[in-house]
């Protein structure tokens, strides 16, 4: 896993860049958000979607959650990239609706804009 730092208004995100999946389990979840704060010094992540186990976009799994809760309970913030339209759970859709109207979880199209919800 590689980490890459990005910087904007003066708040700083960890981009984790691997060629293998780096979130499978709350456990894994951590590690990345540990790794970042250690590294870049921050616990904004920017992640593409590619870089998470597909258990977390099927809500019944309870993956989601798990990851979500622990992130939120040690401070983390996080911005997913992708595209979210092969997805057709509507529970799904709501869900990304929602976690876009807060202000700790996103789920964007690009980089940039994950980079930039972070930072505003």
């Amino acid at each position: 896993m590689e980490i890459k730092k990005a910087e904007k208004n003066s708040v700083v995100c960890a981009v984790i860049q691997n060629d293998e999946i780096v979130i499978t389990d709350p456990q894994s979840a951590l590690d990345v958000l540990m790794t970042a704060k250690y590294e870049a010094g921050t616990k904004n992540i920017v992640i593409d979607k590619a870089l998470i186990a597909e258990d977390f976009f099927i809500l019944s799994s309870g993956l989601a959650g798990e990851i979500l809760q622990k992130y939120v309970n040690y401070g983390g913030r996080i911005a997913v990239y992708g595209d979210f339209s092969c997805y057709t759970s509507k529970p799904l859709k709501d869900f990304i609706y929602e976690s876009n109207k807060g202000h700790d979880v996103f789920f964007v199209a690009t980089q940039e804009e994950a980079v930039l919800r972070l930072t505003q």
